[in-house]
C-alpha cells in the first residue's frame, strides 16, 4: 500500500562564501536524503524544469531543495558573466548546510550551466556520487557569440566590457574582460576527467536542443568515466513538452544509485 508523504514548501537562506544570502525553496518530506537542483544561466530556482524536478522527487518521499545563485533571482550579490567556480562555491555551501543539519545529499542535479556546475563540483570533491547534467555545455567557447555579438574579443579588449540588451534595447548586465576570460578558461573536458569513478553521472539532453547542440552530451559521454547518456527525442532546451520524461529518467537515475530506502509514493501535498 503506498505511503502518505506531507509536503512542506520551506524558504530557506543561506549565506555563501562570500557572506551573500542564497534563497532557496526546500521541498521537505522528512526524508534524510536531500536532492539539490541547480539553475542555468541568467535563470532561477522558479523556471519549470526546476520545481518540476523537485516536486517529483517530494512525490517520492525524497526532499529536494532548489535554490537561487548569487546574483540571480532572490540571492543576493551581483550577476556575473562566467562564474562557473563561484557557483560551484555556492553550491558547496549549500550542501554543507544539509551536511550540518545531519542530511544526505543524495545526487546534485542542474540544467543547462548548472548542469556544467555540478560536474565541475564533481571534479572538486568527492562528497556527492549521483550527479545529474541537463543540457550542458562541453564546449564552452561555443555559444558566446549569439549572446555577445560578432568580434566580442576585438570590442572587449577595446573597451574591458560589452553591455547586454534585450529584444527592447535595454541594457541587461555588463561583461567585462575578466568574466568573459573565466568562461573561456574553464576547462570542461579537464574536468569532466578528474570526476572520480565512484561518481555516477547521467547526462541528458534534447534532441531537438537549438540553445546547446546534442553533440555537446556525447563530449561528456567520452570524458567521464562512470557516465550515462539519455537522448529525449524531439525535447528542447527547456523540455516544453517532455516534462514528464526529463523527471522519470532523472527519478530512475538518482533512486537506482542510492544506498537508502526510499519512499515509494506520496499522495498528500501540502504548501
Amino acid at each position: 500500500m503506498p505511503i502518505a508523504v506531507e509536503i512542506q514548501h520551506q524558504r530557506v537562506i543561506i549565506k555563501n562564501s562570500y557572506d551573500e544570502k542564497l534563497v532557496g525553496i526546500l521541498h521537505e518530506t522528512g526524508s534524510k536524503e536531500v536532492i539539490i537542483v541547480c539553475h542555468g544561466y541568467r535563470s532561477c530556482k522558479e523556471r519549470i524544469p526546476m520545481v518540476n524536478l523537485a516536486a517529483a522527487f517530494a512525490t517520492e518521499g525524497i526532499s529536494a531543495f532548489r535554490f537561487d545563485f548569487a546574483g540571480n533571482g532572490e540571492s543576493e550579490g551581483s550577476f556575473q558573466y562566467g562564474n562557473y567556480y563561484r557557483e560551484v562555491d555556492d553550491l558547496r555551501a549549500v550542501i554543507q548546510h544539509f551536511e550540518h543539519e545531519k542530511r544526505s545529499v543524495a545526487a546534485i542535479i542542474g540544467h543547462s550551466k548548472g548542469g556544467n556546475v555540478v560536474l565541475l563540483y564533481a571534479s572538486r570533491f568527492n562528497d556527492v556520487h549521483n550527479v545529474v547534467n541537463i543540457s550542458g555545455r562541453f564546449d564552452l567557447k561555443r555559444g558566446i557569440e549569439g549572446r555577445l555579438g560578432k568580434d566580442y574579443l576585438q570590442r572587449i579588449k577595446n573597451y574591458g566590457f560589452i553591455h547586454v540588451a534585450n529584444r527592447k534595447g535595454n541594457i541587461e548586465y555588463r561583461v567585462t574582460e575578466e568574466s568573459l576570460m573565466d568562461r573561456l578558461t574553464t576547462d570542461t573536458s579537464a574536468a569532466c576527467q578528474l570526476i572520480p569513478q565512484n561518481c555516477r553521472v547521467l547526462s541528458i539532453h534534447g534532441s531537438a536542443d537549438k540553445i546547446v547542440p546534442m553533440e555537446d552530451a556525447m563530449e561528456f559521454a567520452k570524458h567521464i568515466s562512470n557516465h550515462k547518456l539519455h537522448i529525449i527525442t524531439g525535447a528542447d532546451h527547456e523540455y516544453t513538452c517532455h516534462q514528464n520524461e526529463l523527471a522519470s529518467t532523472v527519478l530512475d537515475f538518482v533512486k537506482s544509485g542510492s544506498s537508502h530506502d526510499m519512499a515509494p509514493t506520496a499522495k498528500k501535498s501540502l504548501r
